[in-house]
């Protein structure tokens, strides 16, 4: 079973639609995420078995900035990008990769670490 997937968080409705065409053709699953889920933890977002939902909808302020973030994607990311890149679509900044370590967090977490990291990069 393919389980490739990228997540999407707060991206504008027409990019999002070229992301999930471009994935389409690479057989990636995509999923945009609703505002109300970003309390759920990466893992149940991904549909990673044994996660179940969580019972709390989020209620804080929409992410400034968009994010996306891949599962189980290891050997084709890299194609991925560069068809991205190559298609001539926006990037994205806050990028990441589901892992061990982060398969518990919620969006919300992620994204407040994804964008620390960014705000710190750009600086440098």
């Amino acid at each position: 079973m393919n389980n490739m997937q990228i997540l999407l968080f707060h991206i504008e409705p027409l990019k999002a639609a070229h992301i999930e065409s471009l994935c389409n053709n690479l057989g990636i699953r995509t999923s945009r995420i609703k505002q109300e889920d970003y309390s759920q933890k990466l893992a149940y977002l991904a549909g990673i078995p044994g996660f179940p939902r969580e019972n709390a909808d989020y209620t804080g302020p929409e992410f400034p900035s968009e994010m996306m973030v891949f599962s189980n994607m290891a050997d084709i990311l890299d194609r991925f990008l560069s068809e991205y890149k190559e298609a001539g679509i926006p990037p994205i900044g806050l990028k990441a990769v589901i892992t061990p370590h982060n398969i518990f967090w919620t969006a919300e977490d992620l994204y407040k670490e994804l964008f620390k990291e960014h705000q710190y990069f750009q600086k440098q």
